[in-house]
């Protein structure tokens, strides 16, 4: 079986700078991947704390149990997806029953990528079953994360690679490094690494956002005053037959987005230019994809 090679390899820009390799398999080899995931992975338990690629979730409601906090730890997984490896999921098999022998070798081969000039299988980023699978991987580790912070009243959720404490004050955060260092050493899987680069602690007097969206002082989730000028600013050209259909189609997505995130922003869009002037707007980019 040849899955792990029959991948188109890629490079795209990170925005804080050198470049992110996306491994996307062959058609064929995604139609067996996500026929997987319904059949298989989407029944594997997952931690209430991971709030990533999971239907009806976003990043609001990553950001929102933090809201009622004060001070804020972020902390950043490097090199996610690719430090995930195939012998991780083997080791999850065989802890937790779910596969067995063969059953084990052919669904590593299916949901992991050999990179070119590589031995070991790893998960890839471009793999329609990769965002999945690495939550299941992550539910150990995500348990006990919780288990060691919820005693000193830290709450914690993670998106992605991006792990975020909150607490009511910042002396409840002082364990919270060196308890999930203790954590990585002691798993068996996945091998993970902290990104000490991208640590960083934020208290109520400076600008709080988790996963792109602020967190006010009075408890809520918004997406910042800056975003709103830009979405106002936006809407003004759209409106005025500024803006050409590329642009009507990203604020449209931006828009929709914003809907599920601060719908009272919208309501305000919509007294100021019309409510179905809104509407309009937000159901372009829709109407263009189909």
């Amino acid at each position: 079986m040849y899955a792990p090679e029959r991948y188109k390899i890629y490079y795209i820009k990170k925005r804080s700078g050198g470049r992110r390799q996306i491994a996307q398999p062959t058609p064929e080899i995604k139609f067996l991947q996500r026929a997987f995931v319904e059949r298989f992975l989407k029944h594997l338990p997952v931690h209430g704390s991971a709030t990533a690629y999971r239907r009806g979730l976003s990043t609001h409601d990553n950001a929102l149990p933090h809201a009622q906090n004060g001070p804020i730890l972020k902390m950043d997984l490097k090199d996610f997806f690719p430090s995930i490896r195939s012998r991780d999921w083997a080791s999850y098999c065989r802890q937790h029953n779910v596969l067995e022998g063969e059953d084990v070798i052919l669904s590593e081969r299916l949901l992991f990528h050999r990179p070119p000039g590589g031995r070991l299988l790893r998960l890839s980023i471009g793999a329609p079953s990769s965002p999945m699978l690495s939550n299941v991987l992550m539910y150990d580790f995500d348990t006990r994360v919780v288990e060691a912070v919820s005693k000193d009243h830290v709450t914690y959720t993670r998106y992605a690679d991006d792990l975020t404490f909150s607490a009511p004050r910042t002396g409840y955060l002082v364990n919270v490094k060196s308890d999930v260092a203790k954590i990585i050493r002691k798993m068996e899987y996945p091998k993970l690494d902290i990104n000490n680069e991208k640590t960083t602690y934020i208290t109520r007097k400076y600008h709080r956002s988790v996963t792109g969206l602020t967190l006010s002082n009075d408890g809520r989730v918004t997406i910042g005053r800056e975003k709103k000028r830009e979405i106002r600013a936006a809407i003004h050209k759209a409106v005025t037959g500024g803006m050409d259909e590329s642009g009507l189609e990203k604020l449209s997505g931006l828009l929709s987005y914003v809907k599920s995130v601060e719908p009272d922003f919208i309501c305000v869009m919509e007294a100021k230019y019309g409510e179905e002037t809104i509407d309009v707007i937000r159901r372009y980019g829709a109407s263009r994809k189909h």
